[in-house]
Protein backbone atom coordinates (compact mmCIF):
# COMPACT_ATOMS: atom_id res chain seq x y z
CA UNK A 1 0.00 0.00 0.00
CA UNK A 2 1.44 3.37 -1.01
CA UNK A 3 1.86 6.22 1.47
CA UNK A 4 -1.03 8.05 -0.17
CA UNK A 5 -3.29 5.00 0.18
CA UNK A 6 -2.42 4.79 3.86
CA UNK A 7 -3.56 8.39 4.38
CA UNK A 8 -6.73 7.77 2.38
CA UNK A 9 -7.92 4.79 4.43
CA UNK A 10 -11.25 5.34 6.24
CA UNK A 11 -11.14 5.52 10.02
CA UNK A 12 -13.84 3.68 11.95
CA UNK A 13 -14.36 4.96 15.49
CA UNK A 14 -15.29 2.56 18.27
CA UNK A 15 -18.89 3.77 18.08
CA UNK A 16 -19.05 2.84 14.39
CA UNK A 17 -18.79 6.38 12.97
CA UNK A 18 -16.65 6.46 9.81
CA UNK A 19 -14.26 9.31 8.93
CA UNK A 20 -13.34 9.23 5.23
CA UNK A 21 -9.56 9.41 5.64
CA UNK A 22 -6.74 9.89 8.14
CA UNK A 23 -6.17 13.65 7.78
CA UNK A 24 -7.71 16.25 10.06
CA UNK A 25 -7.75 20.03 9.92
CA UNK A 26 -6.98 20.59 13.60
CA UNK A 27 -8.43 23.47 15.61
CA UNK A 28 -7.09 26.94 14.92
CA UNK A 29 -8.49 30.24 16.12
CA UNK A 30 -10.38 31.82 13.22
CA UNK A 31 -10.99 35.24 14.83
CA UNK A 32 -13.97 35.75 12.53
CA UNK A 33 -16.96 35.67 14.86
CA UNK A 34 -18.77 38.90 15.75
CA UNK A 35 -19.77 39.21 19.40
CA UNK A 36 -19.59 35.43 19.54
CA UNK A 37 -21.98 34.98 16.61
CA UNK A 38 -21.40 33.05 13.38
CA UNK A 39 -20.55 35.32 10.43
CA UNK A 40 -20.68 34.80 6.65
CA UNK A 41 -16.87 34.75 6.75
CA UNK A 42 -16.89 31.72 9.07
CA UNK A 43 -19.32 29.90 6.79
CA UNK A 44 -17.19 30.70 3.74
CA UNK A 45 -14.02 29.61 5.54
CA UNK A 46 -15.43 26.22 6.46
CA UNK A 47 -16.91 25.75 3.01
CA UNK A 48 -13.36 26.21 1.65
CA UNK A 49 -11.90 23.79 4.19
CA UNK A 50 -14.71 21.35 3.43
CA UNK A 51 -13.14 21.06 -0.02
CA UNK A 52 -9.64 20.58 1.45
CA UNK A 53 -9.64 16.80 1.18
CA UNK A 54 -9.46 16.28 4.95
CA UNK A 55 -11.82 13.69 6.43
CA UNK A 56 -12.23 15.65 9.66
CA UNK A 57 -12.43 19.38 10.42
CA UNK A 58 -12.33 20.68 13.99
CA UNK A 59 -13.37 24.26 14.68
CA UNK A 60 -11.42 26.74 16.73
CA UNK A 61 -12.50 27.51 20.30
CA UNK A 62 -16.24 27.79 20.81
CA UNK A 63 -16.84 29.41 24.18
CA UNK A 64 -19.61 28.35 26.53
CA UNK A 65 -20.08 31.74 28.23
CA UNK A 66 -20.17 35.21 26.64
CA UNK A 67 -18.67 36.58 29.85
CA UNK A 68 -15.64 34.30 29.56
CA UNK A 69 -14.20 34.83 26.11
CA UNK A 70 -10.79 33.57 25.08
CA UNK A 71 -10.61 36.00 22.18
CA UNK A 72 -12.57 38.89 20.70
CA UNK A 73 -13.30 37.01 17.47
CA UNK A 74 -14.10 33.65 19.09
CA UNK A 75 -17.44 31.90 18.65
CA UNK A 76 -19.70 31.56 21.68
CA UNK A 77 -22.68 29.19 21.86
CA UNK A 78 -24.79 29.44 25.01
CA UNK A 79 -28.15 28.46 23.51
CA UNK A 80 -29.95 27.90 20.20
CA UNK A 81 -30.25 31.59 19.28
CA UNK A 82 -27.62 31.24 16.51
CA UNK A 83 -28.59 27.74 15.39
CA UNK A 84 -29.64 28.69 11.85
CA UNK A 85 -26.20 30.18 11.14
CA UNK A 86 -24.59 27.12 12.75
CA UNK A 87 -26.60 24.88 10.44
CA UNK A 88 -25.35 26.84 7.44
CA UNK A 89 -21.78 26.51 8.70
CA UNK A 90 -22.15 22.75 9.25
CA UNK A 91 -23.77 22.19 5.85
CA UNK A 92 -21.14 24.26 4.05
CA UNK A 93 -18.29 22.34 5.68
CA UNK A 94 -19.77 18.87 5.23
CA UNK A 95 -21.37 18.88 1.78
CA UNK A 96 -18.24 17.36 0.22
CA UNK A 97 -17.91 14.50 2.70
CA UNK A 98 -15.82 15.96 5.51
CA UNK A 99 -17.05 15.82 9.09
CA UNK A 100 -17.15 19.03 11.14
CA UNK A 101 -16.66 18.75 14.91
CA UNK A 102 -17.08 21.67 17.29
CA UNK A 103 -14.30 22.36 19.78
CA UNK A 104 -15.84 23.51 23.08
CA UNK A 105 -13.89 25.53 25.60
CA UNK A 106 -13.80 27.80 28.65
CA UNK A 107 -10.65 29.95 29.03
CA UNK A 108 -10.62 30.21 32.82
CA UNK A 109 -7.78 32.54 33.84
CA UNK A 110 -6.44 32.52 30.27
CA UNK A 111 -8.67 35.40 29.20
CA UNK A 112 -7.68 39.03 28.82
CA UNK A 113 -9.20 41.80 30.92
CA UNK A 114 -9.58 43.92 27.76
CA UNK A 115 -12.58 41.80 26.72
CA UNK A 116 -13.67 40.25 30.03
CA UNK A 117 -14.84 42.18 33.11
CA UNK A 118 -13.70 39.34 35.35
CA UNK A 119 -11.81 36.09 34.94
CA UNK A 120 -12.30 32.85 36.83
CA UNK A 121 -10.08 29.91 37.65
CA UNK A 122 -9.86 26.90 39.98
CA UNK A 123 -7.65 28.96 42.29
CA UNK A 124 -6.34 32.52 42.58
CA UNK A 125 -3.18 31.90 40.56
CA UNK A 126 -2.65 34.80 38.10
CA UNK A 127 -1.37 34.33 34.59
CA UNK A 128 1.51 36.60 33.65
CA UNK A 129 1.49 39.38 32.69
CA UNK A 130 -1.13 40.42 35.25
CA UNK A 131 -1.68 43.67 33.37
CA UNK A 132 -3.11 41.63 30.49
CA UNK A 133 -4.88 38.78 32.28
CA UNK A 134 -5.68 40.29 35.68
CA UNK A 135 -6.18 38.29 38.85
CA UNK A 136 -8.76 35.50 38.53
CA UNK A 137 -11.49 34.82 41.06
CA UNK A 138 -11.68 31.34 42.52
CA UNK A 139 -14.71 29.47 41.22
CA UNK A 140 -17.29 28.43 43.78
CA UNK A 141 -18.73 24.92 43.82
CA UNK A 142 -21.98 26.12 42.22
CA UNK A 143 -20.13 28.09 39.54
CA UNK A 144 -18.19 24.96 38.64
CA UNK A 145 -21.43 23.01 38.29
CA UNK A 146 -22.85 25.77 36.08
CA UNK A 147 -19.84 25.63 33.74
CA UNK A 148 -20.19 21.86 33.46
CA UNK A 149 -23.84 22.33 32.49
CA UNK A 150 -22.81 24.91 29.89
CA UNK A 151 -20.44 22.44 28.20
CA UNK A 152 -23.32 19.99 27.87
CA UNK A 153 -25.70 22.62 26.46
CA UNK A 154 -23.20 23.78 23.86
CA UNK A 155 -22.55 20.20 22.76
CA UNK A 156 -26.27 19.59 22.35
CA UNK A 157 -26.63 22.73 20.21
CA UNK A 158 -23.75 21.47 18.05
CA UNK A 159 -25.54 18.17 17.53
CA UNK A 160 -28.86 19.86 16.71
CA UNK A 161 -27.10 22.13 14.22
CA UNK A 162 -25.68 19.16 12.32
CA UNK A 163 -22.09 19.08 13.54
CA UNK A 164 -20.96 15.46 13.43
CA UNK A 165 -19.08 15.53 16.74
CA UNK A 166 -17.59 17.69 19.47
CA UNK A 167 -14.17 18.11 21.01
CA UNK A 168 -13.54 19.16 24.61
CA UNK A 169 -10.55 21.51 24.81
CA UNK A 170 -8.61 20.12 27.75
CA UNK A 171 -5.18 21.42 26.73
CA UNK A 172 -3.09 24.59 26.29
CA UNK A 173 -3.70 26.06 29.72
CA UNK A 174 -7.45 26.67 29.42
CA UNK A 175 -9.88 25.90 32.26
CA UNK A 176 -9.84 22.10 32.12
CA UNK A 177 -6.05 22.21 31.92
CA UNK A 178 -6.04 24.52 34.94
CA UNK A 179 -8.07 22.06 36.98
CA UNK A 180 -5.74 19.19 36.03
CA UNK A 181 -2.51 21.00 36.97
CA UNK A 182 -1.29 21.13 40.54
CA UNK A 183 0.34 24.45 39.63
CA UNK A 184 -2.97 26.19 38.98
CA UNK A 185 -5.34 24.08 41.07
CA UNK A 186 -4.60 24.76 44.74
CA UNK A 187 -8.06 23.82 45.99
CA UNK A 188 -8.59 21.64 49.04
CA UNK A 189 -12.22 20.71 48.36
CA UNK A 190 -13.69 17.98 46.13
CA UNK A 191 -12.36 19.74 43.00
CA UNK A 192 -8.66 19.82 43.89
CA UNK A 193 -5.81 18.59 46.01
CA UNK A 194 -5.19 14.96 45.11
CA UNK A 195 -4.76 13.87 41.51
CA UNK A 196 -8.13 12.11 41.67
CA UNK A 197 -9.89 15.30 42.74
CA UNK A 198 -8.11 17.37 40.08
CA UNK A 199 -9.49 15.01 37.41
CA UNK A 200 -13.07 15.35 38.60
CA UNK A 201 -13.84 18.44 36.53
CA UNK A 202 -12.83 16.96 33.18
CA UNK A 203 -14.68 13.72 33.92
CA UNK A 204 -17.84 15.59 34.89
CA UNK A 205 -17.62 17.74 31.74
CA UNK A 206 -17.35 14.60 29.62
CA UNK A 207 -20.23 12.91 31.44
CA UNK A 208 -22.47 15.96 31.05
CA UNK A 209 -21.76 16.15 27.33
CA UNK A 210 -22.34 12.44 26.90
CA UNK A 211 -25.63 12.68 28.79
CA UNK A 212 -26.76 15.42 26.40
CA UNK A 213 -25.63 13.99 23.06
CA UNK A 214 -26.05 10.25 23.61
CA UNK A 215 -23.80 7.21 23.24
CA UNK A 216 -23.49 7.18 19.45
CA UNK A 217 -22.41 10.79 18.97
CA UNK A 218 -18.62 11.31 18.74
CA UNK A 219 -17.09 13.07 21.75
CA UNK A 220 -13.36 13.73 21.77
CA UNK A 221 -10.85 15.64 23.86
CA UNK A 222 -7.67 17.57 23.21
CA UNK A 223 -5.31 16.96 26.11
CA UNK A 224 -1.78 18.00 27.02
CA UNK A 225 0.94 15.42 27.14
CA UNK A 226 2.30 17.78 29.81
CA UNK A 227 2.35 21.51 30.47
CA UNK A 228 6.16 21.53 30.84
CA UNK A 229 6.21 23.54 34.07
CA UNK A 230 7.70 22.50 37.38
CA UNK A 231 4.89 21.37 39.67
CA UNK A 232 2.43 21.23 36.77
CA UNK A 233 0.64 18.54 34.80
CA UNK A 234 3.05 15.70 33.98
CA UNK A 235 3.24 12.98 31.34
CA UNK A 236 2.50 10.36 33.97
CA UNK A 237 -0.64 12.22 35.00
CA UNK A 238 -1.67 12.65 31.37
CA UNK A 239 -1.46 8.90 30.78
CA UNK A 240 -3.66 8.34 33.83
CA UNK A 241 -6.24 10.83 32.52
CA UNK A 242 -6.17 9.14 29.11
CA UNK A 243 -6.90 5.81 30.80
CA UNK A 244 -9.75 7.33 32.81
CA UNK A 245 -11.36 8.92 29.77
CA UNK A 246 -10.92 5.75 27.73
CA UNK A 247 -12.71 3.80 30.43
CA UNK A 248 -15.53 6.35 30.33
CA UNK A 249 -15.95 5.70 26.60
CA UNK A 250 -14.53 8.79 24.92
CA UNK A 251 -14.27 8.34 21.14
CA UNK A 252 -11.04 10.14 20.22
CA UNK A 253 -8.11 11.63 22.12
CA UNK A 254 -5.93 14.32 20.53
CA UNK A 255 -2.51 14.83 22.07
CA UNK A 256 -0.92 18.27 22.33
CA UNK A 257 1.03 20.19 24.98
CA UNK A 258 1.97 23.47 26.63
CA UNK A 259 0.08 26.64 27.56
CA UNK A 260 0.41 30.44 27.24
CA UNK A 261 3.26 30.53 29.77
CA UNK A 262 5.11 27.60 28.25
CA UNK A 263 4.07 27.30 24.62
CA UNK A 264 5.87 24.07 23.81
CA UNK A 265 5.45 24.24 20.02
CA UNK A 266 5.92 27.96 19.47
CA UNK A 267 9.35 28.81 18.11
CA UNK A 268 10.83 25.51 19.22
CA UNK A 269 12.92 23.03 17.27
CA UNK A 270 12.12 19.32 17.28
CA UNK A 271 14.25 17.10 19.49
CA UNK A 272 16.71 14.88 17.64
CA UNK A 273 14.82 11.79 18.84
CA UNK A 274 11.64 12.98 17.11
CA UNK A 275 12.98 14.57 13.93
CA UNK A 276 12.60 11.35 11.97
CA UNK A 277 8.93 11.14 12.89
CA UNK A 278 8.57 14.93 12.48
CA UNK A 279 5.77 15.43 15.00
CA UNK A 280 5.95 17.10 18.38
CA UNK A 281 4.96 14.69 21.18
CA UNK A 282 5.68 11.67 18.96
CA UNK A 283 7.48 9.98 21.87
CA UNK A 284 4.48 10.53 24.10
CA UNK A 285 1.93 9.22 21.59
CA UNK A 286 3.67 5.84 21.68
CA UNK A 287 3.20 5.75 25.47
CA UNK A 288 -0.43 6.76 25.01
CA UNK A 289 -0.96 3.95 22.49
CA UNK A 290 0.34 1.45 25.02
CA UNK A 291 -2.16 2.81 27.57
CA UNK A 292 -5.33 2.84 25.46
CA UNK A 293 -7.12 1.34 22.46
CA UNK A 294 -9.11 4.57 22.01
CA UNK A 295 -8.62 6.36 18.68
CA UNK A 296 -5.59 8.66 18.91
CA UNK A 297 -4.77 11.82 17.01
CA UNK A 298 -1.49 13.72 17.06
CA UNK A 299 -1.22 17.33 15.95
CA UNK A 300 1.86 19.47 15.47
CA UNK A 301 4.90 19.07 13.26
CA UNK A 302 3.72 16.58 10.63
CA UNK A 303 4.65 17.82 7.18
CA UNK A 304 5.58 14.86 4.91
CA UNK A 305 3.43 12.04 3.55
CA UNK A 306 6.21 9.60 4.43
CA UNK A 307 6.30 10.48 8.14
CA UNK A 308 2.50 10.52 8.39
CA UNK A 309 2.14 7.15 6.69
CA UNK A 310 4.93 5.61 8.79
CA UNK A 311 3.23 6.63 12.03
CA UNK A 312 -0.07 5.18 10.83
CA UNK A 313 1.53 1.96 9.61
CA UNK A 314 3.31 1.47 12.92
CA UNK A 315 -0.02 1.96 14.74
CA UNK A 316 1.37 4.81 16.82
CA UNK A 317 -1.79 6.79 16.10
CA UNK A 318 -4.96 6.68 14.01
CA UNK A 319 -5.37 10.12 12.48
CA UNK A 320 -3.01 12.99 11.65
CA UNK A 321 -3.83 16.52 12.76
CA UNK A 322 -2.46 19.53 10.91
CA UNK A 323 -3.17 23.21 11.46
CA UNK A 324 -1.03 25.81 9.75
CA UNK A 325 -0.73 24.01 6.40
CA UNK A 326 -4.50 24.53 6.00
CA UNK A 327 -4.09 28.26 6.64
CA UNK A 328 -1.50 28.46 3.86
CA UNK A 329 -3.10 26.03 1.40
CA UNK A 330 -6.85 25.34 1.74
CA UNK A 331 -6.60 22.11 -0.32
CA UNK A 332 -3.41 20.74 1.25
CA UNK A 333 -4.99 17.43 2.32
CA UNK A 334 -6.20 16.70 -1.20
CA UNK A 335 -2.77 17.44 -2.63
CA UNK A 336 -1.05 15.19 -0.08
CA UNK A 337 -3.47 12.30 -0.62
CA UNK A 338 -3.38 12.56 -4.42
CA UNK A 339 0.42 12.65 -4.46
CA UNK A 340 0.61 16.14 -5.96
CA UNK A 341 2.96 17.13 -3.13
CA UNK A 342 5.14 14.88 -0.95
CA UNK A 343 5.39 17.33 1.93
CA UNK A 344 4.30 20.77 3.03
CA UNK A 345 7.04 22.46 5.09
CA UNK A 346 6.18 25.59 7.06
CA UNK A 347 8.86 28.31 7.12
CA UNK A 348 9.02 30.41 10.26
CA UNK A 349 7.69 33.94 10.02
CA UNK A 350 10.49 36.31 10.98
CA UNK A 351 11.38 39.96 11.19
CA UNK A 352 15.08 39.28 11.66
CA UNK A 353 14.94 40.65 15.20
CA UNK A 354 15.71 37.69 17.44
CA UNK A 355 13.93 39.07 20.51
CA UNK A 356 10.68 39.38 18.54
CA UNK A 357 10.97 36.20 16.48
CA UNK A 358 11.62 33.82 19.37
CA UNK A 359 8.28 34.71 21.02
CA UNK A 360 6.36 32.91 18.27
CA UNK A 361 3.15 34.95 18.47
CA UNK A 362 4.07 36.71 15.23
CA UNK A 363 3.80 33.32 13.53
CA UNK A 364 0.33 32.72 15.01
CA UNK A 365 -0.92 36.14 13.89
CA UNK A 366 0.49 35.64 10.39
CA UNK A 367 -1.47 32.42 9.96
CA UNK A 368 -4.63 33.96 11.43
CA UNK A 369 -4.26 36.68 8.79
CA UNK A 370 -4.30 33.98 6.09
CA UNK A 371 -7.35 32.30 7.66
CA UNK A 372 -9.21 35.62 7.51
CA UNK A 373 -8.30 35.98 3.84
CA UNK A 374 -9.84 32.57 3.12
CA UNK A 375 -12.94 33.58 5.08
CA UNK A 376 -13.23 36.67 2.91
CA UNK A 377 -13.11 34.63 -0.28
CA UNK A 378 -9.44 35.32 -1.04
CA UNK A 379 -6.49 33.01 -1.47
CA UNK A 380 -3.72 33.08 1.16
CA UNK A 381 -0.96 35.57 0.42
CA UNK A 382 2.27 33.81 1.35
CA UNK A 383 4.32 36.90 0.51
CA UNK A 384 3.02 38.83 3.53
CA UNK A 385 6.07 39.77 5.60
CA UNK A 386 6.68 39.45 9.30
CA UNK A 387 7.08 43.22 9.54
CA UNK A 388 3.65 43.78 7.96
CA UNK A 389 2.09 41.51 10.57
CA UNK A 390 4.01 43.18 13.40
CA UNK A 391 2.80 46.63 12.34
CA UNK A 392 -0.74 45.23 12.09
CA UNK A 393 -0.52 43.80 15.62
CA UNK A 394 0.72 47.12 17.03
CA UNK A 395 -2.00 49.08 15.25
CA UNK A 396 -4.76 46.74 16.46
CA UNK A 397 -3.38 46.84 19.99
CA UNK A 398 -3.46 50.65 20.03
CA UNK A 399 -7.04 50.84 18.72
CA UNK A 400 -8.28 48.14 21.13
CA UNK A 401 -7.31 50.37 24.04
CA UNK A 402 -9.31 53.34 22.78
Amino acid sequence: MTNQHVLNQPLVLQNGVVINNRLCKAAMGEDLAKKGKITPQLIQLYEAWGKSGAGLLITGNVMVNKNAMGGKGAMCIEDESDIQALKKMANAAQKNGAQLWMQINHPGRQATTSINKETYAPSVVPLKPKAVFGIPKELTHNEILEIITRFGKTALVAKKAGFKGVQIHGAHGYLISQFLSGLTNKRIDEWGGSFKKRTRFVLEVYREIRKNVGKEYPVSIKINSADFQRGGFTEEESIKVIKLLSKEGIDLIEVSGGNYEKASMVGQELKESTKKREAYFSDFIIKARQATETTLMLTGGFRSVQAMADSLRENELDIIGMGRPFARNPIVAEELIEGKIASYPIPKIKTGVKMIDKKGFLDITWHTHQIKRIGNGKQPNLKVSGWFILRKMIKESIFSRK
